[in-house]
């Protein structure tokens, strides 16, 4: 139920205004008892998104189709109520935060990268630029108009970054 008014709280809000306070009072319990879970808004918010996306599903037959279906989940994934701006809003406040900054990579990204190297058998390097050059795309096109990236942008990036896998 935390997670739920978490995301809710943020999709009507916005990040910056949905406070562990305001979710608290969303979701009918005290803001101590968030405090007793998460000690920060940040492990609160990167314990929402692991529960909103859960595991990748890399499907397909080969590199290619598993790179599609990975972009085209993690698309989805970010234009779903909430979703997208408590993630822009959580990486925004880890550029700051070297501790939140850990809980991202580690809790956040290392899952992720770790299914992708072992599906595609690439190394981190190429993982990671993966990782950047599609979450950083579609988030800078949340940023910028507000709204999750069209179907056509998405099968265009699918195809930018196929290219480069090719």
């Amino acid at each position: 139920m935390v997670f739920a008014t978490t995301l809710s709280t943020v999709h009507e809000l916005g990040y910056a205004r949905a406070t562990v306070e305001r979710i608290a009072a969303a979701a009918g319990i005290a803001k101590t008892t968030i405090y007793r879970r998460w000690p920060t808004k940040g492990a609160l918010i990167v314990d929402c998104l692991l529960d909103a996306f859960g595991p990748v599903p890399l499907e397909g037959d080969g590199r290619a189709e598993i790179i599609a279906s990975a972009i085209r989940w993690t698309a989805g994934k970010l234009g779903e109520p909430g979703v997208g701006d408590a993630f822009a809003g959580v990486f925004s406040d880890g550029v700051s935060d070297p501790e939140l900054r850990e809980i991202l990579s580690s809790r956040l990204q290392d899952p992720y990268r770790l299914a992708l190297q072992e599906a595609l058998g690439e190394p981190e390097h190429r993982v990671l630029f993966l990782i950047d050059v599609v979450i950083g795309t579609l988030l800078h096109r949340m940023g910028m108009t507000g709204e999750p990236m069209v179907d056509g942008d998405v099968d265009a990036l699918v195809e930018m970054v196929l290219s480069f896998f090719r």
